[in-house]
């Protein structure tokens, strides 16, 4: 009777310890919080390392449970949807996004997307590096309800298209794919194209049927979505390094925990500066890949110095219109 006491005794607390277990992990599968992310693209594209090296940077600044969900390959949409969502505070959480996708929003943001803002990497890299920036952010805050929390970017934007354009001559009239922000379309409008706004995942076909000859864009991109394939010609205008900000909807990040706010704000910064070393790294990289598999033809173009001269006018008018050329001074003076 002794021993059968101590076999129930022994199950007893087995059972109990299962049972403290089981709560403390479930508990703990309670409170870990979940962040959601999306990419339009694979995971060799470079701001989907970029998210991925932002999720392993929180991880390792946050001491509680934290884990991420990212979505890849626009499974979520595109870059118009993830604004929404993010302003809405619903569907996703964190991403990267190219500024003009944000006008509608605050339309003070294309500035620091705008075409021949920068003039060179060192100057790209010196600016985001400061917090010259930091007007355009708080407005993005404030009338988005998106904040940034690093910058990555770093592909030089070309010409693309399904013929060859080398000069002013052969720009003239070119019909193009631009970004929604009408500072896109200024700018290029300015230099003699004819700029058509068409959504992300339309371009392919749209250039395939004819409602237009070319696109501008990066090489990771001409890459990942195969444009080379309707849009073969590429003319290095070199009209815009760019400027990718990593943001966080506002409505969630302020649900969050302080600590992990933190280590969202630190992460960040610093995958932030990861992704404009990889992204201006392998920018050249994937141009030459591509034309050594004789996807591309690469041609410069003549007179671009001539483009430089055209759209200051525009860039200032722009400026002036959203009450910002004293930032865009600063930025040029940097």
């Amino acid at each position: 009777m002794l021993l059968g006491q101590k076999i129930r005794n022994i199950l007893k607390t087995t059972a109990v310890g299962a049972t403290l277990i089981a709560i403390t992990t479930a508990s703990a599968v309670v409170n870990a919080q979940t962040l959601r992310g999306a990419s339009m693209f694979d995971d060799k594209h470079a701001f989907t390392k970029t998210l991925n090296k932002f999720g392993e940077l929180v991880d390792q600044y946050y001491e509680g449970d934290v884990e991420f969900d990212l979505r890849l390959n626009g499974e979520l949409g595109v870059e118009k949807d993830y604004v929404t969502f993010l302003n809405q505070g619903v569907a996703i959480d964190y991403t990267i996004l190219a500024p003009s996708n944000m006008a509608r929003f605050a339309p003070s943001i294309p500035l620091m997307d705008m075409p021949f803002l920068f003039r060179d990497l060192d100057h790209w890299n010196t600016v985001l590096s400061s917090n010259t920036l930091a007007p355009l952010e708080q407005e993005l805050s404030d009338k988005a309800d998106i904040v940034i929390v690093g910058y990555a970017g770093g592909g030089t934007r070309n010409l693309i298209s399904n013929k060859q354009i080398s000069n002013m001559q052969e720009l003239e009239d070119h019909k193009m794919r631009v970004m929604g922000a009408p500072i896109q379309a200024q700018i290029f409008d300015a230099i003699g194209a004819a700029p058509s706004a068409i959504a992300y995942n339309e371009v392919y076909n749209a250039i395939q049927t004819g409602v237009v000859s070319g696109l501008e864009n990066e090489a990771a991109s001409i890459q990942n979505l195969k444009f080379y394939e309707v849009a073969p010609h590429v003319t290095l205008s070199k009209h815009t390094i760019t400027v990718r900000p990593i943001v966080f909807s506002g409505k969630s990040f302020r649900k969050l925990p302080q600590d992990l706010q933190a280590a969202i704000l630190k992460a960040g910064k610093e995958a932030g500066q990861f992704g404009r070393e990889l992204e201006s790294r392998e920018d050249g990289m994937k141009l030459q890949q591509m034309a050594d598999a004789g996807q591309i033809q690469v041609s410069d173009f003549e007179g671009r110095e001539q483009l430089l001269d055209i759209v200051k006018p525009v860039q200032d008018k722009f400026a002036a219109s959203i009450n910002a050329t004293e930032l865009l001074e600063a930025i040029r003076q940097q």
